[in-house]
């Protein structure tokens, strides 16, 4: 797939442009597919979701005037046939995934088969938001944090502190936002300095575009490679 992993989504026109560029058309002659999945482990998570899809999130993804957008809930997936969901899939231009829950997105990424549908989709362009970008690198930097939400008695925390790695980079957004303290620059540099991979510190103002592996950083703001 064709790859762009924001912080805080649509943010400016550097990104815009970029994702322009990896559609190979304009985003109203664009159909999408949005994915909300990794939302619903927050309190009022219904409520994020709802704002999500209608454009009213302050990460811009669903509200930018695709020819065509529809939900695609993973953790619905296991009970459809996947003659019904696969064609649509591979057919879409855009793949849109919110934020929220690494850990939980991890998770229903692998049980509905997306997990392993995804790099068959080369002529498809991922868009991903926080989490939604987190969950395809190899590490998980908001494991920590996503723990508070697994249910008791639940596995799901086996395994925690690792994504799809679906990349070779890892990937810590939201740098310096002020209502995150363990986004500041020295606590990413101490996280990455755990981590056998280069570390990408992007603030909301910054993405990364991979095509074909060749990884290039889109940014009007800040951000920091930290190499192991």
């Amino acid at each position: 797939m064709k790859l762009l992993l924001t912080s805080s989504g649509i943010s400016n026109q550097s990104i815009s442009d970029a994702l322009v560029d990896l559609l190979g058309k304009p985003i109203a002659e664009s159909s999408a597919l949005f994915i909300p999945t990794g939302l619903y482990p927050f309190p009022g998570g219904a409520g994020l979701a709802w704002r999500a899809i209608s454009g009213r999130a302050p990460s811009p993804l669903c509200g930018l005037g695709w020819k065509s957008l529809g939900v695609l809930e993973l953790t619905a997936l296991p009970t459809i046939r996947e003659e019904n969901w696969i064609p649509m899939v591979q057919e879409t231009d855009a793949l849109l995934v919110g934020g929220g829950d690494v850990l939980y997105l991890t998770h229903w990424m692998r049980q509905s088969g997306l997990a392993e549908l995804l790099p068959s989709l080369s002529e498809s362009v991922y868009v991903g938001v926080s989490a939604g970008s987190i969950v395809l690198t190899p590490y998980n930097c908001d494991a920590e944090f996503d723990l508070e939400f697994v249910p008791t008695g639940s596995d799901m925390a086996v395994g925690g502190d690792r994504a799809l790695g679906l990349v070779d980079f890892t990937l810590y957004p939201h740098l310096d936002r002020e209502e995150m303290p363990d986004t500041s620059m020295a606590n990413i540099e101490k996280w990455a300095s755990g981590i056998p991979a280069p570390t990408y510190a992007i603030d909301d103002e910054t993405a990364i575009k991979v095509i074909d592996g060749t990884v290039e950083v889109v940014s009007e703001g800040n951000w920091k490679l930290f190499n192991p």
